[in-house]
């Protein structure tokens, strides 16, 4: 735990070199991978900020890239992402790809002098991460991270719930997800969906969802200081770890647990964070946004906030103004890393 928290505390000591960026005012962004995500969240959202639009795109995939600039309106379309990032038309890289691939395209575009915004969870392991930032501090190329959830309407309400004490000083927080397999974890191991390839995801579906909830918690109540876990594969239906429980502590001293399950009964399906506080309670979900319950000696109120259509607005917007000189956007990959270290750390890979 000791050489955690040193490798920790030098992360996160490191000097965000982002003054010394020359500021953009118009964004022309070149997207790497341009696959559901793109299309569903984050994509449109770069052409609705001001100053900003998508000039190319990239896809290993000859007809994906062709398909996604005839139908969004992109100038160009690449199968080499050296080329798109070497396309002096583009000014800012996109990194939409499976997280083993983040560090290596998220360095090659800042070592072009071009700042890059990257798909969560940062990287597929906690040194890459630390490899991430290194290039960042040395060439002065900021890099944001897609933790989107930060800047949505439903978890500022939450954040705002614990800071204004409203149940009191915060005692537990405990997670807790469960959903059924999917048809596609039937698929023959060469047929596998990449998240329960651990080679490129970093795990299996722990390392693809778990980080929304990490860095939401680390979002309210500080870094995680030390983190445990135990996990196995019941289900047997892939090799990566498809259970997994753990416990953590935050900065503040305030302890944690949390329980994951890819392969439970429909019976048994949840999406629910649970804040305990010395005057209340709290709980609210991460991924279907069901309403927030909130507890209190006053009684119970059932809170409903709704969120914009392309999730990924409110901080891609922010990321455009920070890049613009109009703003300060904290979810820089010196932010995100943290999470990776809990992962890690769970999954026993620290």
């Amino acid at each position: 735990m000791c050489k955690g928290k040193k490798k920790l505390g030098i992360l996160l000591t490191f000097n965000y070199l982002c003054t010394n960026f020359l500021t953009m005012k118009i964004l022309k962004w070149g997207f790497i991978g341009c696959g559901e995500v793109c299309e569903l969240k984050s994509g449109p959202a770069f052409d609705e900020v001001e100053g900003s639009s998508v000039v190319a795109v990239m896809s290993r995939s000859e007809q994906k890239a062709r398909s996604y600039a005839e139908r969004h309106g992109v100038a160009r379309w690449y199968t080499d992402a050296q080329e798109l990032i070497d396309d002096p038309e583009v000014n800012a890289v996109y990194v939409a790809t499976p997280p083993s691939s983040h560090a290596t395209y998220a360095i090659m575009a800042m070592k072009a002098g071009k700042p890059v915004y990257v798909e969560k969870p940062l990287a597929s392991t906690y040194d890459d991460c630390a490899r991430i930032n290194y290039v960042s501090e040395q060439t002065g190329m900021p890099c944001f991270v897609a933790y989107y959830r930060r800047y949505l309407p439903y978890f500022q309400r939450v954040k705002e719930i614990v800071d204004q004490g409203v149940i009191g000083k915060t005692v537990n927080v405990q997670v807790r997800f469960a959903v059924p397999p999917r048809d596609l974890d039937y698929a023959h191991p060469e047929n596998l969906p990449w998240r329960l390839q651990p080679d490129i995801s970093g795990g299996g579906y722990f390392y693809d969802l778990a980080p929304h909830q990490i860095d939401l918690l680390q979002h309210i109540f500080g870094v995680i200081l030390e983190a445990r876990g135990i996990c196995a594969n019941r289900g047997h239906l892939y090799s990566a770890e498809d259970s997994v429980s753990a416990v953590f502590r935050f900065e503040n001293d305030m302890p944690g647990s949390g329980s994951w399950s890819f392969v439970a009964h429909e019976s048994a399906r949840t999406d629910r964070i649970l804040i305990v506080g010395t005057r209340g309670s709290m709980a609210f979900s991460v991924f279907n946004y069901a309403p927030i319950e909130l507890h209190t000696s006053d009684g119970t109120e059932i809170i409903d906030v709704p969120n914009p259509a392309y999730v990924q607005f409110p901080l891609i917007k922010n990321v455009i103004e920070h890049l613009q000189g109009r703003g300060v956007c904290s979810c820089t990959s010196v932010s995100a890393t943290p999470t990776n270290w809990v992962l890690d750390r769970i999954l026993g890979k620290l």
